[in-house]
């Protein structure tokens, strides 16, 4: 196997640990062709799609990218924002965060970087980086509070991939999930507490988690399971009765069947059903994006007012909250634990290596002698 050409090991310089903040992606612009590339890269990842390659190739390069690309830079144009993508900013502006939230907590020697899967910041690219900087420690951190095969394993995935081709490998840990992590839950529920005081409360709480095929939980991917959890623990923290939330599942592709109900049709039929008001709150992103902006508050709320509904209310992601900030700080720390990141842990940890070098040689000078 050929290795990437990598920096020397550099003796007796102190190693630094790294949190990185990844995000599913984004497109650098709204345009036909950054749509198009960005589809392309998501779209081909067999995590993604289990469709036969061949069978797949065809469809994706002889219809959806074709046809959807168009499509889909109309959609992201109606989101954009000055500074560009909203995912991206608020991913940057998390991770600036947490580097603040870890800093006010004592850990000095951490570096917090966030990346993309799909897109840029490159996951590969940031890991180079940090790797290049003398981060010998590396703990990544979805931005899926839920896992599932398609989100947090293709994130692995390259990960993997891009240190099978690596000397010297950094230590690495991986957050799994943190679907049931009581700050997750916290901060989510002064999320919902902080809308209903400013709007007023609807008549149901809407909780749309993103869809994936049924297939994959019949394959045992444990995502549908771990969405509910997450809707039942923000239920009771809310003191909500059964009957005062739904758990649904959003962005259904293609003609397969997905994770059900789904939540366009749950929202007619509410409408239909003479509900005047409802509140939809996205929990499984952390991030607001297309899903949540153009899908949610945009598609899914003329789909309400459409079939009857009187007043749709979007509750916003967790995005910059501060409770969000803090969990995201709780949960890097303790998967940190071990790690030499408090103020001056370096420093000490060298001149501990040097100590220890130091005995070596001279338990070696007499035994010579």
């Amino acid at each position: 196997m050929a290795f990437a050409k990598e920096p020397p090991h550099r003796h007796g310089t102190a190693s630094g640990s790294a949190v990185v903040l990844v995000n599913l992606g984004t497109p650098d612009e709204p345009t036909r062709g950054a749509v198009r590339r960005y589809l392309k890269q998501f779209l081909s990842d067999q995590r993604v799609v289990e469709i036969p390659r061949a069978v797949w190739w065809f469809i994706l390069h002889g219809v959806i990218l074709p046809f959807r690309s168009g499509q889909s830079a109309k959609k992201y144009a109606s989101i954009w924002t000055a500074d560009g993508s909203p995912l991206r900013i608020h991913t940057q502006n998390q991770a600036m965060l947490l580097h603040e939230a870890l800093q006010a907590r004592g850990h000095q020697d951490v570096t917090v970087a966030m990346a993309m899967r799909y897109g840029t910041p490159s996951l590969p690219d940031v890991l180079d980086r940090l790797k290049a900087d003398g981060c010998e420690r590396i703990a990544i951190v979805p931005a899926y509070p839920q896992y599932s095969g398609t989100t947090t394993a293709s994130i692995w995935d390259a990960v993997f991939n891009h240190f099978g081709k690596v000397r010297n490998i950094p230590e690495l840990r991986l957050v799994r999930n943190y679907h049931d992590h009581e700050a997750y839950i916290e901060a989510l529920r002064q999320n919902v507490l902080a809308h209903w005081e400013q709007h007023g409360r609807g008549e149901k709480l809407v909780m749309s988690f993103h869809g994936v095929p049924k297939r994959t939980l019949l394959l045992g991917d444990p995502y549908h399971c771990e969405c509910h959890k997450t809707a039942r623990l923000l239920a009771a923290k809310l003191k909500l009765r059964d009957s005062d939330y739904l758990v649904t599942f959003q962005s259904r592709f293609g003609r397969a069947e997905w994770l059900q109900p789904y939540t366009a049709p749950t929202v007619q039929q509410l409408g239909r059903d003479g509900v005047r008001r409802i509140d939809v709150i996205c929990p499984g992103f952390t991030s607001d994006c297309l899903e949540t902006l153009e899908e949610i508050a945009m598609e899914v709320r003329h789909d309400f007012l459409t079939a009857g509904g009187k007043d749709f209310h979007y509750i916003p992601c967790l995005n910059e909250s501060p409770a969000w900030i803090a969990a995201l700080a709780e949960i890097a720390e303790q998967h940190m634990i071990g790690w030499p990141t408090m103020a001056g842990s370096a420093e000490r940890t060298l001149r501990q290596q040097d100590a220890a070098i130091g005995r070596e040689r001279a338990l070696a000078l007499g035994a010579a002698d």
